[in-house]
């Protein structure tokens, strides 16, 4: 065993950890970063948001996606394998690893393989996979970073073949004839559309009445219509009793008696922080009811110098949420002047179509009771749409009715993810909704649409009647 001293522990390198280490070392600390991966990413780069990410842009291209729209009834599905899928993510995993690997190496960071517990709240002790004590490190700040892994409830049947979680998904070697997706959230719904868009019969079960439920209601409904069209078939207000495998299929039988088979299963019902393995007994810190880590507004835990940041401690989850989150928190604990994380971020749902919001929702204004309006600009209304053949889509700008003031964004369709930044901007500079009439977009892009939906907001204002 090593003793080991350093002025701040990272425990887990996914986005949260790396951000933190590298701010933390920019004001020349010594910085340590555990991991029990043998790579640093987490699971954010081998089972999370890079491999769906790039497993979906994978399916738009090999697919042909956009083109079904150019050749109509002439079109069709090229047949695209796992392994052609598999192939970009293998590429797109090793550069992100290699990037990673440059950022610690330029800034001083040292990476330790390994599994860490806490001894008290001045120590952490690493163990390698066969639970041998390797190092023990004292320190003056740690960083908890952990991360979350799929719910995996005793009672299912997990196999890696047909029962499957969001982390085993990409490994069964084959696009399945049916896929039964057992949760509408935004790892079901993701999945679930890659699959559909790949020819897959889908069907995703829900005991809410909608898919993405969190989203404004209108964009839900757009998203619902646009994923029917490519054959997924969603089913509300359904809750699963029985989930067995037999014979080579996924069989589950529902409350409503209804039963249900496909040849896999995707079990897609929620996330639980990894703590377990932490012993944060021995720091006197304990999670709540939902088994995350409390912190303040800071990050702190109960325990000043122990920090927690990312999915470890709740919503919302986001790769880029955990980043800051990262980042504020070494900031803070460096003594750097710092600042709250921000009310408002853009939030982003790589379904077919993407999805992407910022600020307030419909549903969210009429229950405060809020004077608003609406401008909307459908897809087919911007040229940049008809040129990339993809009419299907609209940007929504809620403002409110007397003072214009911009209070939230919302866009489903291509590109959804890259433009929400410029309402994003706008809502926290509380810019009016003039300041999209009263600027020249680039033509033909997919921007204008926040000029075409102020345009049709504001002469629901002025033309009133």
């Amino acid at each position: 065993m090593k003793n080991l001293q350093s002025d701040v522990v990272i425990i887990g390198s996914g986005p949260a950890g790396q951000k933190a280490a590298i701010q933390a070392a920019k004001f020349g600390k010594q910085v340590i970063v555990v991991e029990r991966d043998p790579s640093p990413g987490g699971a954010c780069l081998y089972s999370g948001t890079i491999p769906s990410k790039t497993f979906r842009e994978s399916v738009v291209d090999l697919t042909r996606f956009y083109d079904r729209h150019f050749e109509g009834q002439d079109y069709i599905l090229p047949e695209v394998t796992i392994s052609d899928l598999n192939k970009r993510l293998h590429t797109v995993i090793v550069e992100e690893q290699e990037m990673i690997a440059r950022q610690f190496k330029s800034n001083g960071i040292q990476c330790i393989k390994g599994s860490a517990r806490f001894e008290n709240q001045n120590t952490l002790l690493v163990v390698d996979d066969n639970y041998r004590l390797i190092y023990q490190i004292k320190a003056n700040v740690f960083i908890i970073a952990t991360g979350s892994s799929p719910r995996n409830p005793t009672d299912v049947p997990f196999d890696k073949e047909v029962i499957l979680d969001s982390s085993t998904l990409l490994q069964i070697g084959r696009v399945p004839k049916s896929m039964i997706v057992l949760g509408g959230g935004i790892i079901g719904s993701e999945y679930a559309s890659f699959f559909a868009a790949l020819g897959t019969e889908v069907f995703v079960i829900d005991r809410r009445d909608r898919m993405l439920p969190m989203l404004d209601a209108e964009i839900g409904i757009h998203l619902q219509t646009a994923l029917t069209d490519i054959g997924l078939k969603f089913s509300g207000q359904k809750e699963p009793i029985e989930i067995a495998r037999r014979d080579d299929h996924a069989f589950v039988k529902f409350k409503d008696g209804s039963i249900l088979e496909a040849e896999v299963l995707l079990y897609a019902l929620g996330r639980t922080a990894n703590v377990e393995a932490l012993h944060l007994d021995n720091t006197g810190i304990q999670v709540d009811p939902k088994g995350y880590i409390p912190v303040n507004a800071l990050f702190q835990t109960i325990i000043p110098h122990i920090y927690a940041v990312g999915d470890v401690i709740g919503g919302p989850c986001l790769a880029s949420t955990s980043m800051e989150q990262g980042r504020l928190a070494a900031l803070h604990a460096c003594g750097a002047q710092t600042h709250h994380f921000p009310t408002f971020y853009p939030v982003g749902i790589y379904t077919i179509p993407e999805i992407s919001c910022c600020g307030y929702t419909e549903e969210e204004l009429k229950y405060w009771g809020f004077h608003y309006e609406v401008g909307r600009a459908h897809f087919y209304e911007i040229a940049r749409s008809h040129i990339v053949s993809d009419n299907s889509g609209l940007f929504k700008i809620i403002f409110h009715a007397e003072t214009l003031e911009i209070l939230g964004v919302h866009v489903i369709g291509r590109n959804a993810t890259e433009v929400i930044h410029i309402g994003q901007v706008a809502i926290s500079l509380r810019a009016h909704l003039d300041y999209f009439i009263d600027h020249i977009f680039n033509y033909p892009t997919y921007a204008e649409g926040y000029r075409i939906a102020a345009l049709n907001g504001i002469n629901k204002i002025k033309f009133k009647k």
